[in-house]
């Protein structure tokens, strides 16, 4: 009998923690739409992988949007933040988990009572700025080697008896033939 109940013991310490045991949840994706109700707010939606909705998602897990920290009730994958957004603005969105962070910037375009979410890759806002300052920085090396040689060209032109209406002649010449 004593063995009996051993065994039982053993079988339902095993069997007896997968059965109560509740699903682990955690929000690895997420994204940002408009609200349905068009109020103003935006909804912040669980997705997965393939930017799927994952309506297993419910309960309440802690977002920081702008450095201010929010808990939001998920339904069903859905959360809707509390704040109206008023205009037009730049949203930082950022949730943390056991495994890491995952954050991301919106653009929230706001006409009449429409809210538009865009979503901006971060290596655009590293690379725009770095784009302007290479074209400035070639323009202006450019500006500087065309300086020089429009110097010497007009020193060699000119002393070999070359006139800026040939130059231009010849520029033309070149473009009509080129088309």
């Amino acid at each position: 009998m004593m063995k009996y109940f051993s065994f039982l013991f053993a079988i339902l310490s095993l069997i007896l923690p997968a059965v109560v045991s509740g699903q682990y949840q955690r929000i690895n994706n997420f994204m940002i739409k408009e609200n349905l109700t068009s109020n103003g707010k935006i909804a912040i939606i669980a997705v997965d992988s393939a930017e799927n909705a994952d309506e297993s998602i419910n309960g309440t897990f802690k977002f920081s949007i702008n450095g201010f920290e929010q808990s939001l009730a998920f339904h069903q994958g859905v959360a809707v933040p509390s704040h109206p957004i008023d205009g037009s603005t730049f949203a930082y969105f950022k949730h943390k988990n056991q495994e890491g962070n995952v954050g991301k910037l919106y653009f929230l375009h706001k006409k009449d009572r429409e809210i538009t979410p865009v979503k901006i890759n971060g290596v655009l806002l590293l690379a725009i700025p770095l784009f302007i300052l290479l074209i400035g920085y070639v323009f202006k090396r450019f500006l500087t080697t065309f300086a020089i040689i429009a110097i010497v060209y007009g020193y060699f032109s000119y002393s070999k008896g070359l006139s800026l209406i040939q130059i231009l002649e010849s520029a033309y010449q070149t473009i009509k033939n080129f088309l």
